[in-house]
């Protein structure tokens, strides 16, 4: 029986974030090397905290997939752990891939209302959730 160790668990998230980093880096090229470092943090963070929801939402969603990949492990002489694993890898690409648009939007949303306090701040954020909901 093979343990995986935390260096293996590790390094999912990393490569995860790396896949991701270099399919935004496909879709829009960094302006700077300062840029392309802060994209691949924003990505591994969305892909370390996110991504493992995303998996289990997925699992949830989706049993078969991850109970066929950990059988497939087995048959392949792994753990069936890893294979879980590499089933869930896809889902913690996906978590990462909008991250850096989405801290962009964020900090423009709050560039954009610099000269406002907290309350005014709220107030700005309820009226748009409440448009996003009238839409839908």
């Amino acid at each position: 029986m093979h343990a995986i160790t935390f260096l293996e668990l590790a390094a999912v998230p990393f490569a995860a974030g790396l896949a991701a980093t270099g399919l935004g880096f496909l879709l829009l090229w960094p302006k700077s090397g300062r840029e392309a470092v802060a994209r691949f943090a924003c990505t591994l963070l969305a892909c370390t905290v996110a991504g493992p929801f995303l998996a289990i939402a997925a699992y949830c969603w989706w049993p078969a997939l991850f109970a066929s990949a950990g059988q497939a492990a087995v048959l392949a002489g792994a753990p069936a752990e890893l294979g879980v694993l590499l089933a869930a890898a896809p889902f913690l690409v996906l978590a990462g891939l909008p991250a850096w648009w989405l801290l962009g939007a964020l900090l423009l949303w709050f560039e954009r209302r610099r000269s406002k306090d907290i309350a005014e701040i709220a107030h700005d954020a309820a009226e748009a959730v409440r448009q996003v909901r009238d839409t839908l």
